[in-house]
């Protein structure tokens, strides 16, 4: 054999490793890669090494000329970061169920895995079960507070008509609208810059999200999606249960002013 030169077998062999190596780097980026994770439109993002989610999927972005700020990860409890997870299910996949006990948002995917998002829930008195189904979605919503809300809250007289969508909007970048056998009952599922919220119960009755996870939510749900909300002990619903109209309370009367005289007698 001329020295320098390769043989017709070694050729092969050296081939042959080269193509275990590239599949096996291959392999390797499949199995650290989870594309439910990845945020909608953007590049594959590497799933950390657990059940933690990367920050680039809480990382700040721009969304038709507003800014969403990025999320501080380490400050939310890993619970409530958006992740795959094992979640037996009869439903078709698409389906939403909302376990308030827990504050999860579950996305079933079939094959007995969900998509998880960590979601606040009604206030003692706001929550509510049943069955629903999405039939309108929002890009960045105005929001309207109902009467009833504004009797509670006279400071929101300045939206009755609606507040414009933005980064203040309670409804956050994206809003689903849910109806029960046709009737709007007011409920949604939308975003809301008040992340520190999530997990725990702070809404009227909606169900909150992390902007950057009800974005992500919003491209994969259709409208007609099912969305089933458990009962407070983690029961599949036995038709819908909403609770009263809360009114305000009625202030008590002030005791009555008994004027104090000055010398002359002109009250003080």
């Amino acid at each position: 054999m001329t020295p320098g030169l390769v043989t017709s077998g070694q050729l092969g062999f050296i081939v042959m490793r080269l193509s275990v190596v590239l599949l096996s780097g291959v392999l390797a980026l499949t199995a650290c890669t989870d594309p439910a994770l990845m945020p909608q439109g953007a590049a594959p993002v590497v799933q950390a090494v657990g059940d933690t989610v990367p920050e680039q999927v809480y990382a700040a972005r721009d969304d038709n000329g507003i800014t969403i700020p990025a999320l501080p990860v380490a400050e939310i409890p890993p619970e409530y970061l958006r992740q795959v997870v094992d979640y037996p299910s009869a439903e078709t996949a698409n389906t939403i169920i909302i376990a308030p006990a827990e504050r999860h948002l579950y996305l079933v995917m079939g094959n007995g895995k969900a998509l998880r998002y960590g979601i606040a829930v009604g206030r003692d008195g706001f929550l509510w079960s049943g069955e629903a189904v999405i039939t309108n979605r929002k890009t960045w919503p105005t929001w309207t507070p109902p009467p009833e809300m504004i009797a509670r809250s006279p400071e929101l007289q300045q939206w009755k008509n609606g507040q414009p969508g933005g980064p203040t909007n309670p409804l956050g970048a994206r809003a689903l609208y849910l109806t029960t056998d046709g009737v709007d009952y007011g409920y949604r599922i939308h975003g809301t810059p008040e992340w520190e919220s999530i997990g725990q119960n702070a809404s009227s009755g909606c169900i909150r999200m992390i902007n950057q996870d009800v974005m992500d939510l919003y491209e994969r749900v259709p409208d007609g999606a099912k969305v089933i909300v458990l009962t407070a002990d983690g029961q599949m619903p036995d038709g819908l249960t909403i609770p009263p109209v809360q009114k305000p309370k009625k202030a008590k009367p002030a005791p009555p002013v008994v004027p104090v005289f000055a010398t002359g007698g002109t009250p003080v």
